[in-house]
């Protein structure tokens, strides 16, 4: 089968295509011994031997989906330089698996992890709109002028959010604390945290409880599991 070299790399299980593409322009990857440091090439699948930072890599048969409730204090990589603790450090499975977008160090939550690059984009791209759901405590009582302005689209340095969902869930005025649901479709780096931070009312804590119709329902945190049928068909589609 004759396929773009990216998209073969994404089939493999080395990271999503659009990564990829990256490690192809970074000169780690060879066709036949012959190292490739541009797009567009084509390989075929039954022919050419690929190797990424000199490893042989060869189509994966089996997809794996995961879903897992990350717990504060573990990145979203699998592997890190500073030494922390990684999602491998909970999910440990044969397959060579990866996450499909981030939460960051101090946020907990639902996160997908697959060796499938092909179901990248279904989820982690804006155009997708597929809703993020978030579950927040912060510092302070947005009001609603702030809250209509979290909504409309926030300055957040540079960038300009797209309208979003806020809702208050309960308000306690004696320790000056919220608890709020927040629904965004982008992902930009701390992006609800910066918002956060533009309306005054600083994130104390933060949990990811769904990805459109992925659900992060009852799992514990620091646990996981493999998506079921009907959640597979969904980020597939």
């Amino acid at each position: 089968m004759i396929e773009r070299l990216q998209k073969y790399m994404s089939y493999c299980g080395v990271a999503s295509r659009r990564k990829c593409e990256n490690i192809i322009l970074q000169g780690r990857v060879k066709v036949n011994g012959i190292t490739v440091n541009k797009l567009g090439v084509k390989i075929d699948d039954k022919m050419d031997v690929i190797s990424v930072d000199n490893v042989i890599i060869k189509k994966r048969e089996k997809k794996i989906y995961i879903l897992l409730n990350k717990p504060i204090g573990y990145v979203s990589t699998v592997k890190d330089d500073r030494g922390r603790n990684t999602l491998l450090d909970i999910v440990k499975v044969k397959e060579r698996i990866y996450p499909i977008g981030r939460l960051d160090y101090n946020t907990s939550g639902l996160i997908i992890l697959t060796n499938d690059g092909e179901v990248y984009n279904n989820i982690a791209h804006p155009k997708r709109e597929r809703n993020k759901v978030y579950i927040a405590t912060l510092r302070g009582i947005p009001s609603n002028d702030a809250i209509e302005k979290f909504k409309n689209g926030l300055d957040i340095g540079g960038y300009i959010t797209a309208a979003a969902n806020f809702k208050v869930i309960n308000a306690n005025k004696n320790k000056n604390e919220s608890k709020v649901k927040i629904e965004i479709h982008e992902g930009k780096n701390r992006q609800i945290r910066k918002m956060c931070d533009k309306i005054g009312c600083p994130v104390l804590k933060l949990t990811r409880i769904a990805i459109g119709d992925i659900q992060l329902g009852d799992l514990k945190e620091g646990s996981w599991r493999y998506l079921n049928k009907e959640e597979i068909n969904y980020i597939k589609k």
